[in-house]
């Protein structure tokens, strides 16, 4: 028994182990070393301490107007997403007619590329704010709203089919008690369906979360930080530091590993409160 696992863990452990050290662990760590240091290249670094770091935030880069951006633009999307997710959820898991065909309907955006529809429904609005409103402050506006907009046409539909299979799964015994005992609908939903379907809530909460504060193919393709940075998100922001100016490539990667560690925080209190309030079936 003893050599059997020692042979699986020769051909199936140990190449995972160093393959996953290789692919992440050293970049990693290199990574963190290299928040400290100035460089161009990796070759040629030399350690400067924290001044990454106090650049990051004091260089006038727009990081803190970029930390705010996406904890705004995060926090409105995973309330609306989640919100409708459930609520269209909720509609569908009721015994009508035609709910194969509208959980298609629902799902249908997440088979069509959301930047080539996103963009479109972009320049829509922005023709429409250029014709009634120029200010920089209205088409940061714009910009959010478009960006939040992509968002749940992206998500919306992945969230609701975790939320469906949740639904599906609350005992009928509950709900009809909960009716027998004078129950509302309102009061079975609060108090019946929710506590039995958190464990869908954790995830769909997780899945949104991390996806709206790390957003950044879409912010680059739709707005790219226009107009003048005001709809810049952190990882765009981060990206234009590393990429866009000489000698700020340590800064750069001072604002990446601050980006991790709070993606990592939000994301383990999510996590953790959400854990929390799941009910053991």
């Amino acid at each position: 028994m003893e050599k059997t696992l020692k042979k699986y863990f020769l051909v199936f452990t140990l190449p995972t182990l160093i393959a996953f050290a290789f692919a992440f662990i050293i970049p990693f760590i290199q990574g963190v070393y290299l928040s400290f240091c100035e460089f161009t290249t990796v070759n040629n670094a030399h350690f400067v301490g924290l001044n990454n770091y106090i650049t990051a935030f004091t260089g006038g880069q727009g990081f803190l107007h970029a930390m705010g951006f996406t904890a705004l633009f995060t926090i409105v999307s995973v309330l609306s997403i989640n919100i409708l997710a459930f609520g269209i959820a909720l509609l569908l898991t009721r015994k009508i007619k035609g709910t194969n065909l509208f959980r298609t309907v629902f799902f249908m955006p997440n088979l069509i590329g959301g930047i080539v529809l996103g963009y479109t429904w972009q320049q829509m609005i922005n023709a429409i704010l250029y014709k009634y409103e120029t200010t920089i402050v209205a088409n940061a506006k714009f910009g959010f709203w478009g960006l939040v907009i992509l968002m749940n046409w992206q998500m919306i539909g992945y969230m609701m089919i975790i939320y469906i299979a949740g639904l599906q799964n609350v005992p009928t015994d509950l709900i009809e008690a909960a009716k027998i005992d004078g129950a509302t609908s309102w009061q079975t939903l609060i108090k019946v369906k929710l506590p039995m379907v958190m464990s869908s809530v954790t995830i769909c909460m997780f899945l949104t979360l991390t996806n709206s504060f790390k957003l950044f193919d879409q912010n680059k393709a739709l707005t790219n930080g226009a107009p003048m940075n005001k709809t810049q998100m952190l990882a765009l922001n981060i990206y234009d530091t590393f990429y866009g100016k000489t000698g700020y490539e340590g800064v750069g990667q001072a604002k990446a590993v601050i980006f991790f560690l709070l993606v990592a925080v939000i994301s383990l209190c999510q996590l953790s409160f959400t854990r929390s309030k799941e009910v053991q079936q």
